[in-house]
């Protein structure tokens, strides 16, 4: 007699797996039955969600892709359409401050993040904020552009070499900035939750600092940690206020770590000499401040928008749903919960 076989594991997935080897999309499709919808804004997505669930439903698993801001906050107004068969929800970004954790952790559906994907690309447009905040390269590109030369400056920008980067937040990212920014000839001080161990200091040639004094002592004070409770903020009026006259503020991180209010009267004060920013308040709508004074070099987040880290983002998804499916425990869960 036959033995009926099982059917797959359904994932729905917000939007497709861009950038993932045909032979690895198939390997995975071989397991599981994977839907895919195209997000629009949160309305539309909701509304998707809600069709995708009634039409092609019960859903095992969801896989939160790249874009999401368009449609974030992820909690039952989005996703509790796919209950009670949701599991777990595997999701590009590697922080989850966008999560109602308390929400999934009372049904049981775990939250996984990706450790590494998007790790060294954040780095990398920070070291360039850093180059390009402290050489002033926008400006002197207009300058160009609009028919003049550099003989209008008088004052040369500052040179990388022998400045005092202070990097907040130890992490993944923090570690990528610290060795890739001493090829500038940049010493290197962090502050973070916790003190990373000594061999991994020597490694990176860092060394550890309280947070006031990091603020004091840097001549670049440069944002990595994850947006939290308890970093909501972090750097406000009297935190700024602290810092080395013309200091140069970096935020990679996130927005609201960042009193933006505070940070505009830095600059405007001359505090702050220019600041590089990846992220704001409110994005995509952010402060108009930030787009129209030359003392902000800006980009719209795009600290993970490369196709190496979209792809290797994907991996990771796949990784935590097959680990949960396959072998009972997802690969990177950021809550827990009692079966």
């Amino acid at each position: 007699m036959a033995t009926e076989k099982s059917p797959k594991v359904k994932v729905l997935s917000f939007g497709p797996l861009r950038y993932v080897d045909q032979e690895r999309l198939e390997q995975f499709e071989s397991t599981f039955d994977l839907h895919i919808i195209e997000p629009t804004d949160r309305a539309g997505t909701i509304a998707l969600v809600a069709e995708a669930a009634k039409t092609y439903g019960p859903f095992d698993a969801a896989i939160i892709g790249m874009g999401n801001g368009r449609y974030e906050l992820f909690n039952e107004e989005l996703l509790g359409p796919l209950l009670p068969s949701l599991k777990i929800v595997a999701c590009v970004n590697a922080g989850y401050s966008e999560f109602d954790l308390e929400w999934f952790t009372k049904n049981k559906i775990y939250v996984t993040n990706t450790l590494h994907a998007v790790a060294e690309p954040t780095a990398d447009i920070t070291v360039m904020l850093i180059l390009n905040t402290l050489r002033d390269f926008p400006r002197f590109e207009k300058l160009l552009r609009t028919g003049s030369w550099r003989s209008e400056v008088k004052v040369p920008p500052k040179d990388p070499h022998g400045l005092l980067l202070g990097i907040v937040g130890m992490g993944k990212i923090g570690k990528h900035v610290a060795r890739k920014s001493q090829a500038f000839g940049m010493k290197v001080q962090y502050y973070n939750r916790h003190q990373i161990p000594e061999k991994e200091e020597r490694e990176l040639s860092v060394t550890y600092t309280s947070f006031q004094d990091l603020l004091k002592t840097s001549d670049i004070v440069c944002v990595n940690c994850p947006l939290s409770d308890s970093t909501r903020g972090l750097i406000g009026e009297a935190e700024i206020a602290c810092m080395k006259d013309g200091v140069f503020l970096i935020n990679t991180g996130r927005g609201p770590i960042v009193d933006e209010k505070a940070l505009i009267q830095g600059l405007w004060s001359g505090k702050i000499a220019r600041a590089g920013l990846d992220v704001f308040d409110n994005e995509p709508n952010i402060n108009p401040f930030f787009r129209e004074n030359e003392k902000c070099i800006v980009q719209p987040h795009l600290g993970s928008f490369t196709d190496r880290a979209w792809k290797d983002a994907y991996l990771e998804c796949m990784a935590n749903i097959e680990g949960y499916f396959l072998r009972g425990k997802p690969v990177s869960a950021v809550n827990e919960f009692t079966n």
